[in-house]
């Protein structure tokens, strides 16, 4: 039992896995801002890797040079630098700010074939892993509660219905100027939900002991509360 006026300084890893498009870096985000701890969009590093790939004609519409891509890996510095005026952290490769080029719809078509190479992953997850050895960090992605930290003493696992998150990703894309069909997005939504599911290199899986959140009709602020309520329980342990 703590002593009275003393606070719980204990830091943990939480983990906030899920498809495509559930608000899960939205969410990381603002647990993170709450918690006073480091926030970690893997996504966006896995974005940063497609982004170099087709910048580098690595990767098109129809062709895939991952053997380039592969040796060419030492090339790749991703780093996040805080922008107080965004308000969170931006992603950077090789001192070059990406957070909106990444964002776009072209990459979100290229991200799973790219995030399916072993060697890609096993560069990012090390990477990762580093991050958190310290504790105290939220991170989020697709295989972060089964591979990178399994060990995460909080695991999240979001998941809505496909025509929800193509919904909500066709809404953001078009107030980012993105000139697109509700229609291309939805299928990009399912594609990519295909080849995570199904890649041999740490698929998208629930962890079995990961707590599973539909937020298909639930507002920010109520999965924000849930998720609070379930670290708070896992701090005071």
């Amino acid at each position: 039992m703590e002593e009275e006026g003393k606070t719980n300084n204990k830091k943990i890893v939480i983990a906030i896995d899920g498809f495509s498009s559930t608000g899960k870096s939205t969410i990381a985000k603002k647990l993170a801002n709450k918690l006073s701890y480091i926030y970690v969009d893997t996504g966006a590093m896995y974005r940063a890797v497609t982004y170099f790939a087709l910048e580098n004609d690595f990767i098109g519409d129809d062709f895939f040079n991952s053997e380039r891509l592969i040796e060419n890996l030492n090339e790749i510095t991703i780093t996040f630098k805080y922008s107080d005026i965004k308000g969170f952290a931006e992603v950077y490769l090789n001192d070059k700010n990406i957070e909106s080029d990444i964002r776009t719809l072209r990459v979100s078509q290229f991200v799973s074939p790219v995030a399916t190479l072993s060697e890609v992953r096993r560069k990012l997850v090390e990477q990762q892993q580093l991050m958190g050895k310290d504790k105290g960090i939220v991170m989020d992605g697709r295989d972060i509660g089964t591979v990178v930290f399994p060990d995460a003493e909080l695991k999240i696992f979001m998941t809505a219905s496909a025509k929800t998150r193509a919904k909500r990703r066709y809404k953001e894309l078009l107030e980012r100027g993105h000139n697109l069909s509700y229609e291309d997005v939805l299928e990009n939504v399912t594609t990519r939900d295909r080849i995570d599911s199904t890649r041999e290199d740490s698929p998208l899986v629930k962890a079995d002991d990961a707590i599973e959140i539909d937020n298909s009709d639930l507002t920010i602020e109520e999965q924000l509360e849930t998720i609070l309520n379930l670290a708070a329980h896992k701090i005071s342990k």
